[in-house]
């Protein structure tokens, strides 16, 4: 009877922890939520969004077309990094949803966004494109990025 008594207790406690499925409008805010911790210069809860494991990958399109990687970075060395560049520079980023692809069982979702950037250095502005593409998964506490990777293009 113990035996049964657990067996129910555990269906119950995985039934419970079971992340819901996607939704498009669970990503899109999702996104607004990582667009507005990024431009707040929120580090601790950007970075809450993304997965223990996640990855970030940088590189350039070519003029002729080629993928010119420029690294891959883990959550602790992409945190770092943007905590270096935010103390001397101010980010503006504006994201532009292209494309919200739920899989079928609703685990997982592709992202692909347009992200035009102003950095401003002193008295120095400069502007930077990039597509930026994500998997978002399914939580018990809500969606989480595995990572991204974002492709330099010219700005438009």
């Amino acid at each position: 009877m113990r035996i049964l008594v657990l067996i129910a207790l555990l269906i119950a406690t995985t039934a419970e922890a079971a992340p819901a499925r996607l939704t498009e409008a669970e990503v899109r805010g999702f996104v607004a939520r990582q667009s507005k911790a990024w431009n707040a210069g929120d580090l601790a809860a950007y970075f809450a969004l993304f997965t223990r494991d996640a990855r970030f990958t940088d590189q350039a399109r070519s003029k002729d077309g080629r993928l010119v990687p420029y690294g891959t970075s883990t959550v602790a060395e992409a945190r770092a990094q943007a905590k270096r560049s935010l103390s001397t520079t101010r980010v503006r980023e504006t994201t532009t949803l292209r494309q919200v692809q739920i899989a079928p069982d609703g685990k997982s979702a592709r992202v692909v966004a347009a992200e035009d950037t102003t950095l401003t250095t002193g008295a120095r502005t400069r502007r930077l494109c990039a597509e930026r593409v994500m998997t978002l998964i399914a939580t018990p506490a809500g969606p989480r990025s595995k990572g991204q990777t974002d492709t330099i293009t010219p700005c438009r």
